[in-house]
């Protein structure tokens, strides 16, 4: 059961690669909010500090994932060849996921099997001038995000929210029900009989697990691929019964229940934003 390829279906995961080389000294970084930032050191040491917490040291290749906008300082105690990206993983439109992860994920490449072939492509773009350059770097990190998540499903190294239900056999079966299909009218009951679970034994594991009622996780799911639908152009009558509701009626109710705004206000308020970026840039 591929449990990643119905999150990528619904969001897109986009990198973008802003230093690639040598850093020496103390380096700052912080993304804007709705963007995270992954790191990856092939060689050399790095004193972390990260908002709010004593520093750690890294000394060997590792690679460091912050899913959302967070202060973090890299000191280079040695020369420390990194590859350095912001990642765009839907955090701007709510993706549910997103806030199930630890503030950092930080993972020593040597635990990733078969992550070899694809860390000497990486540095070898990073550290040449060739053609097409960047659109390399950026896709090689999005993969090296898809190993990274797909490895710590696979090890059930997340301590919780979603992505340990779906590290969890019984409890993915449900999860992947809810994500391949939000339209459906999904109910606990169901929902339990996927995971081979009475319906009281289901719906406490599964908040034991995720930190998620059932309906709850699948609401949030629903209104976070609403608002990835209207990002596309669609019209709020096409999107809401796509993602499991009669009627606009009743999806901005649920809509203003979660965020205090109708999908109407919270897509203008997102362009808005945009506009402001776009001036800011020029």
């Amino acid at each position: 059961m591929d449990m990643l390829s119905p999150i990528f279906l619904r969001y897109s995961l986009r990198a973008k690669v802003f230093f690639s080389g040598t850093l020496c000294g103390v380096s700052a970084m912080e993304s804007e909010p709705g963007l995270g930032s992954l790191h990856v050191l092939r060689a050399g040491e790095l004193l972390v500090t990260n908002d709010g917490e004593a520093p750690f040291r890294i000394t060997e290749p590792t690679l460091l994932f912050y899913p959302q906008s967070r202060r973090h300082c890299f000191q280079a105690e040695r020369d420390a060849k990194l590859v350095c990206a912001l990642i765009d993983f839907g955090g701007n439109i709510g993706n549910p996921l997103l806030f199930g992860l630890p503030k950092v994920l930080m993972l020593p490449l040597r635990t990733v099997p078969g992550i070899d072939a694809t860390l000497d492509l990486l540095f070898d773009e990073a550290f040449q001038a060739r053609a097409g350059r960047q659109a390399a770097l950026d896709r090689l990190v999005e993969y090296f995000l898809i190993l990274l998540l797909r490895h710590s499903m696979e090890e059930g190294s997340m301590d919780g929210g979603i992505f340990a239900a779906m590290a969890e056999p019984r409890l993915a079966k449900a999860v992947n029900a809810m994500h391949e299909k939000p339209e459906e009218p999904w109910t606990v009951e169901q929902l339990a009989q996927l995971a081979g679970m009475s319906r009281a034994r289901f719906a406490a594991h599964f908040h034991a697990v995720s930190g998620h009622t059932p309906l709850g996780y699948l609401t949030d799911w629903r209104l976070g691929v609403a608002k990835t639908l209207i990002k596309t152009g669609k019209s709020l009558k096409l999107i809401a019964p796509q993602v499991g509701y009669a009627s606009v009626v009743a999806l901005n109710r649920v809509f203003a229940q979660r965020h205090g705004q109708t999908l109407g206000e919270w897509s203008a308020t997102q362009k808005e934003s945009a506009a402001g970026r776009a001036e800011s840039e020029k």
